[in-house]
Order: structure tokens, then sequence, then C-alpha cells
């Protein structure tokens, strides 16, 4: 079994899994439709899937088992949002309603994660990995971190070399997530944490977090549940890596 891993940080990032109409949400950690969609991205695969169209089935993909190590959990804030008002000449427009109503102002908070960081692991078939490896190295379309508008950081790819790479890996996924090094930035003045959280994929049912999150179609927008296990790991006992 190997496991390929994904950097993911940026000025701003959202996961949104529960959102509905006027409330735009985001979780704690990246969503696993989230990550493929962005693996779909990197691959040119388009929503709707064809057969024999060369690309690897979204069934291939949401089988893959995904962890998260939060390296920096960043800060949760809100953007206040309004779409249609008063025109600047006094001309009134708005948003067209879908019931026949008079189209009026619509107003939005949306949610997102501000400075985190995080390395995301995907457990499975090396051959799979390899393919989705070389897609992050030279993405057909551009990545982005749940947003269209919240670009990456720093590559989301891992490069081949060490002391970063390389970024297909053979273990599980819990020790290859386990035994990277934390990145760690000497220019930054808050207080180093003594454990790192990591969430965990697992089959099991029983005293498990539910997510909805699984991609069944992306066109349909249709989702599964997979659960989660969250454990801490001691920072002292993963190697840091110095960024400059």
């Amino acid at each position: 079994m190997s496991t390929l891993l994904l950097r993911l940080a940026g000025p701003m990032q959202s996961w949104g899994t529960q959102s509905r109409f006027t409330v735009r949400d985001t979780d704690l950690e990246p969503s696993k439709s989230g990550v493929i969609g962005l693996l779909c991205a990197a691959l040119g695969k388009p929503r709707r899937e064809e057969p024999g169209d060369g690309f690897p089935s979204l069934r291939e993909l949401a089988q893959l088992k995904m962890g998260v190590r939060v390296d920096r959990q960043g800060a949760r804030c809100v953007d206040y949002h309004t779409a249609g008002g008063v025109h600047r000449r006094g001309d009134r427009y708005g948003i067209a309603m879908a019931d026949g109503k008079p189209s009026r102002t619509v107003e939005s908070r949306r949610y997102y994660l501000a400075d985190a960081d995080f390395l995301v692991g995907l457990e499975g078939d090396k051959r799979l990995l390899g393919e989705l490896n070389r897609a992050l190295a030279r993405p057909v379309w551009p990545l982005y971190l749940g947003r269209k508008s919240f670009v990456p950081g720093v590559p989301v790819h891992m490069p081949d070399e060490p002391p970063y790479g390389p970024g297909l890996r053979p273990g599980r996924l819990r020790e290859v997530l386990s035994t990277y090094p934390w990145f760690r930035d000497p220019h930054r003045r808050e207080e180093q944490p003594e454990t790192l959280r990591l969430v965990l994929e697992t089959d099991e049912v029983k005293g498990s977090e539910v997510r909805r999150d699984v991609p069944v179609c992306f066109e349909s927008r249709q989702f599964a549940l997979r659960f989660l296990t969250t454990e801490f790991l001691p920072l002292a006992s993963v190697v840091p890596i110095v960024e400059v």
C-alpha cells in the first residue's frame, strides 16, 4: 500500500460540507469532496463522466482513504457579501427569484480559514496514486483551495527530492502522516503547539464523526457519508522542517 501527500496551504481556504443558500460554511479541515475536486482539476477531468474517457473514475478516486494532519489550524473568519442593490444612477436592480417574486438584494455570509496549513494523505493503489502525483506536478486546470478565488500559497504537489519529497511514499496512511516532518516557519511569533491534530478516515462506525463529503456525482451534487476519527500527535515525535 502507498500514500500520496499533498500540501494545502494558503492565505484563505474553505471546505464547506453543509452550505445552504446564503450561509456558506467551512469545516476545520479539507473535505474529501474538495480534495477529489482538486485532483479532478489537475487531471482535467470534467464533471460529467463518460465511459472510456481515459480518466480515473470518480468511484476509484472516492475509494482512496484520506487523512489530514493539521500543521497550522489557522483562524475561521467570515465575509459578508451582497449581490444586487441600488445602481449608482438610482436604477434598482437585483437577483431574480426562482419563485417569480421581484428581484431583490441577496445577502450571504461566507466562512473561510485564514492562514491554515494542512498535510493531506491519500492511501490506495500505487498506480493510481502515481498518475495523480504526475497530474499535480503539471495540472491541466488551475488548482484552488475550496473556492476558485482561494489559490494555494505553496505548491500542492510535493517535490521529488528530500527533505520535502517524495510525495508518493510506501506505507499506510497513518504511518506516513505521522512520520512526515512538520513545516515550521522561524519567522512566525505564535506559540509552538504541543500536538498536531490527525483526522483519519475509518471503517468503524461506532464512536466516529460522520461527514457527508464523499462525491458520488459532481454533476448532480450527490454525496455519501464517511466516518472519521481524530487523534493528537505529539509534536516532539515529529521532525521539524525549517522554512526559509
